[in-house]
């Protein structure tokens, strides 16, 4: 049989349609893979080998009697283990949920299944997704597929590294504070983070199983190996949750263009508020210089109408609200009463007042209607990701403790989050697509903004960026 490990979900639903290779076989591959490469990368948690090849029987005699197929009919994936999957354990990394059955699928899980996707896995995360390492007490340490010794980002760190280790064509991330992006770009994969309430995040965890209650900033989104796959996985994943389907539907405007020569480029690639290693900064500038080359209007010094440190704090004070619902209220009222208290990520936030949050919203706002005046002139933004490619595994505690190395200065663990926020917090749409490996051989990706709802921008220009380049890029020990 064909080796399909690295066959894009597009190409691999062909296969099984016109009967290349069956979705037994591939099934049988993947689980065969898994058993062989996983062991010192522990992306993958939690199998159901019966239910899978339970699917994959039926996805076979659904081809053989010739019935409509779904674009993922057959094709064996991976989901994140915060996303609540019928049948199969979920714990989000918990130990609380350490025997959680779901009784139902996820929105996001129930869009795959229903395009045919088999589901073969789930892979690992940090506890309740707060973090950007992938590791629990509940499945230990996910590491990076290019170097075991560095994470491989979070919180869909598992789902990063299962893409890069040829274990599942295409996943769904969850991201409030990059868990998409981060990871695919420490993966050296692709990630979409939707524009806000494009994509119904129904069933994950957290809230706990049965809440109903979508966090603030937070969405979900694909995440493959190519941009074209990622693009049809938010064609499966958008649309009107179950509180809007009846009356509501999702018509996303078309890319603004297609080609380099009418594309407007506006380049943010360093900011002293949140510096960039150089080896990073010089791989952006050239991703820049390359779309230039190729007819595109390129502007490195065009910025929308705030400060880069107005943003960020905004960003920390909003995502400090959102994430408050995982404080216990013994332990608000203790914050509320520390007036003094210090810690990145906004915890200094998870006890403001409700008139602070009102205050720190209407700035979004104002923020939102500057982006959305500069992106009359421009068609994209393009961002880092991060300061710096996968760091080295650092379980110290507290988080907001830690801190990380760009190129021999000591920073802030929370800067790697800062790129990936302060566009996270306005609800813009946001790709991230490799651009190569750095010196050290670890991937580098480049973040592509576009306006509100603008999804296909974002996803048409890293089309073009992924045609100038390499890339997804398997790492060697996968091969």
């Amino acid at each position: 049989m064909t080796d399909y490990a690295y066959a894009s979900a597009i190409d691999t639903a062909a296969a099984i349609a016109n009967r290349s290779v069956s979705s037994r076989e591939l099934v049988a591959a993947a689980f065969d893979r898994i058993g062989r490469v996983d062991g010192p990368i522990n992306a993958v948690v939690r199998t159901d080998e019966d239910a899978a090849y339970l699917a994959a029987d039926a996805a076979d005699a659904a081809v053989a009697r010739g019935a409509e197929l779904g674009p993922l009919h057959g094709v064996p994936i991976t989901l994140k283990d915060s996303l609540q999957t019928k049948g199969l354990i979920t714990t989000s990394g918990a130990p609380e949920l350490v025997d959680h059955v779901p009784t139902e699928d996820a929105a996001p899980v129930r869009a795959y299944r229903d395009a045919g996707a088999v589901i073969i896995a789930k892979t690992n995360l940090p506890i309740w997704a707060g973090d950007v390492q992938s590791y629990n007490d509940v499945y230990g340490t996910t590491s990076n597929p290019f170097d075991l010794d560095r994470s491989p980002g979070g919180s869909s760190g598992g789902s990063g590294a299962s893409l890069a280790a040829g274990f599942s064509p295409i996943e769904i991330g969850s991201d409030i504070g990059g868990s998409i992006r981060n990871p695919a770009a420490m993966c050296g994969v692709v990630g979409h983070k939707p524009s806000y309430g494009l994509c119904s995040a129904k069933g994950q965890i957290p809230g706990m199983p049965g809440s109903l209650t979508q966090a603030d900033i937070a969405v979900v989104g694909p995440m493959a190996r190519t941009v074209a796959d990622a693009k049809l996985g938010l064609g499966l994943l958008a649309g009107p949750d179950d509180w809007h389907d009846h009356a509501w539907s999702v018509d996303l405007p078309s890319p603004r263009t297609t080609t380099p020569s009418d594309l407007r480029v506006a380049a943010w690639l360093d900011d002293a508020e949140c510096p960039i290693g150089s080896e990073i900064g010089s791989m952006l500038e050239a991703i820049a210089a390359k779309l230039s080359e190729a007819g595109a209007n390129v502007d490195t010094d065009a910025r929308p109408d705030f400060t880069f440190a107005k943003a960020r704090s905004t960003f920390d004070q909003l995502i400090g609200g959102a994430l408050s619902g995982s404080w216990s209220n013994v332990e608000i009222e203790e914050l509320a009463s520390a007036a003094d208290i210090q810690g990145g990520l906004g915890v200094h936030h998870a006890a403001q007042r409700h008139r602070s949050w009102l205050s720190a919203n209407e700035r979004r706002l104002q923020m939102r209607r500057k982006w959305k005046s500069f992106f009359e002139n421009w068609d994209v933004c393009l961002m880092p990701v991060s300061p710096r490619a996968a760091v080295l595994h650092d379980h110290s505690e507290p988080m907001t403790a830690r801190v990380i190395d760009v190129e021999g200065t000591t920073r802030s663990y929370t800067d790697q989050m800062a790129w990936m926020g302060i566009v996270g917090v306005v609800f813009l749409p946001s790709t991230v697509v490799p651009i190569g490996l750095n010196s050290d051989g670890l991937p580098v990706g480049i973040q592509i903004v576009g306006p509100f709802l603008e999804d296909n921008t974002c996803l048409a220009v890293a089309q073009m960026i992924e045609d100038m380049t390499d890339g997804f890029v398997p790492p060697k020990s996968c091969v």
